[in-house]
């Protein structure tokens, strides 16, 4: 656990970045700082691990005055990830990531060994080991910048905005693999972004900061998009968050039609539906065709229309209405855990689902 008691930094030109900062990080979840420039969201970040010392106040590290033990040895129980993986240049990856272990007394050869093993826990395969970062992408480079965060499996991770610096593909997958990391090693993170969406999607909790460091709202994403605090919150959390609020609020058993989909490469007839749902052999979604009405068409690859997102069973209200709302059809597609199609539901079906649950939810 981390935490902040009345916690200031204020700068020799009277400059306040972080005002009585009181707040918690709990053991085992993902603390996201998140707030416009200037609201001293990396300041307060680089005050756990004392790269900036605070002015005033104290922060602890589960029992432990973080300003009562040395840095150095502070710094080693706290892995730190920022923007561009801060990686040296002249070693490989496996070298990048074996410097902790070395540095800690293990053996060059038992650090490479662990080094392997978290390149492939972060998603590399072994054979980028021997490469150099400018060999990478910038995506592969921030994999590395975890990997050599985790070696010496620190209990607290420290990450200073470590995705931004990539497209938004690859972002969304780092995301994904960050949270499935996560899953498995159940790490205090404190984590650092502009970027609400990214805060929504990462946090267990997100603490809003206001410019000059003063703490607006500390709360569940949930909470957050349904309750702000205040006009400040609302403004910067966004006037579509009430959609996104729907990505906390499971859809339970909607009412799937059952679709008659279409082979690749079969020939399709028409009926009084233009549309017809494509699948692969293992009866996984593909992709929309239209059927000439009462004529035929041979179901090709390049005859697909791939818009539409798919939408798993047991997921959010979000995940059901976006796949109705970007499906050319106007019918979403629902998938099992496997890939393999459920069935379809409609926007119309998705909203009455979400009255429903408003309605019972109502004194």
């Amino acid at each position: 656990m981390i935490r902040f008691e009345a916690v200031t930094k204020r700068y020799p030109d009277g400059t306040v970045a972080v005002d009585s900062l009181d707040l918690t990080a709990p053991s085992g979840q993902i603390t996201v700082l998140v707030g416009p420039s200037g609201c001293g969201k990396t300041t307060s970040l680089r005050m756990i691990n004392r790269m900036i010392e605070p002015t005033a106040g104290r922060i602890w590290l589960d029992d432990r005055d973080t300003a009562a033990v040395a840095p150095h040895e502070l710094r080693r129980g706290i892995g730190y990830v920022i923007q561009h993986a801060g990686l040296f240049p002249h070693r490989t990856v496996v070298d990048n990531v074996a410097t902790v272990p070395v540095l800690l007394g293990a053996s060059r050869r038992e650090a490479r060994k662990k080094a392997l093993g978290l390149l492939d826990l972060v998603g590399l395969p072994a054979h980028f080991a021997d490469r150099y970062p400018a060999q990478l992408s910038g995506g592969q480079q921030q994999r590395v910048g975890v990997a050599r965060a985790l070696a010496a499996d620190p209990p607290v991770m420290l990450m200073d905005e470590p995705f931004s610096a990539v497209d938004p593909v690859v972002r969304d997958q780092l995301q994904n693999e960050f949270l499935r990391l996560q899953g498995e090693l159940g790490k205090t993170i404190v984590f650092v972004t502009h970027d609400i969406d990214e805060a929504i999607k990462l946090g267990d909790q997100v603490a809003v900061l206001r410019v000059g460091g003063v703490l607006a709202q500390l709360a569940p994403p949930g909470e957050l998009l349904a309750r702000p605090a205040d006009s400040f919150v609302a403004g910067f959390v966004g006037r579509d968050r009430g959609y996104r609020a729907l990505g906390f609020t499971a859809a339970g058993e909607l009412p799937l039609r059952d679709e008659r989909p279409v082979a690749l490469g079969s020939v399709a007839t028409g009926t009084d539906e233009p549309w017809a749902l494509v699948v692969d052999a293992d009866n996984r979604p593909l992709g929309w065709v239209v059927v000439p009405s009462g004529g035929a068409l041979t179901v090709t690859e390049a005859a697909l229309n791939l818009g539409g997102t798919l939408a798993p069973t047991g997921g959010s209200l979000r995940a059901a209405l976006d796949a109705a709302l970007s499906s050319p059809s106007g019918r979403g597609v629902v998938v099992h855990e496997d890939g393999t199609l459920a069935g379809t539901v409609t926007a119309s079906e998705v909203l009455a689902r979400i009255e429903a649950g408003r309605a019972a939810a109502t004194p």
